[in-house]
Parts: structure tokens; C-alpha cells; sequence
């Protein structure tokens, strides 16, 4: 079963076709209630946000199977890092916003492997 990524913000086209490339099954559902939000993302193994998005200590809470959160753009200020520590998820971000994809969690090279294969998003090479 692929992993489940929900993108809670806008990315790019180019973005969603990395997730695609590699096998993430990636729902694009932006402008979420916090309810709404609070509701879905026990669905979700990872997650990748802009800054619109606050993914806070309720968020992480609600998240059974969330084992990455994504943050495209600069800086965390919007993700409750100690909460998403706490629950053993993986807080990172991408180096730029047109880089999300590839980087969100939280770098497509050099040490992102063990921490995607870690994730089980990947299958090991």
C-alpha cells in the first residue's frame, strides 16, 4: 500500500508529480477547517504544509499514523515541533517553496534516505 501524503497547502504541479514519481499517493486538500482537519489526518502517514497550515499539538494528537510533516517554504513556526518529537514524527523542511516535494521530508539527498526508509515510505534500494 502506498503511502498517504495529504498536502494541506498549495504546491506546485512539479511537486505533486515527485510524489507521484515516487509512489506517495499525495491529496491535494487545501482551505481545511481546523475540525476538518482534525478529522482527516489519522488517514495520513505524512503531511506537507505551507505556512497557512498550523499543525499544532491537537493536530499531532489526532494523527495515529503521521511519521512526517513536511514544511515547504522557511522556517517551522507554524508546526509544533516538540509535540510532533514527543510522537516520534519527523519535522523538516525544504530548502525552497519550488523545491517541496523532493525536499519536504525533509531532503531528497545525502541522509534523507534513512530517515524516508525509517518512515517506510520507500521501499530500500
Amino acid at each position: 500500500m502506498a503511502p498517504k501524503v495529504l498536502v494541506a497547502d498549495k504546491l506546485s504541479r512539479l511537486a505533486l508529480d515527485i510524489f507521484a514519481r515516487r509512489g506517495i499517493d499525495a491529496h491535494v486538500k487545501t482551505d481545511l477547517t481546523r475540525d476538518e482537519f482534525i478529522k482527516i489526518i489519522p488517514d495520513y502517514d505524512g503531511l506537507a504544509v505551507r505556512s497557512a497550515t498550523k499543525v499544532t499539538e491537537k493536530v499531532v494528537a489526532a494523527a495515529d499514523r503521521l511519521k512526517v510533516i513536511g514544511r515547504a517554504g522557511i522556517g517551522v513556526d507554524n508546526v509544533d515541533i516538540p509535540s510532533a518529537t514527543a510522537a516520534g514524527v519527523i519535522a523538516g523542511l525544504s530548502r525552497s517553496a519550488f523545491s517541496a516535494a523532493p525536499t519536504a521530508f525533509p531532503s531528497s539527498g545525502g541522509t534523507a534516505l534513512p530517515i524516508w526508509r525509517k518512515a517506510a515510505f520507500i521501499a530500500p534500494a
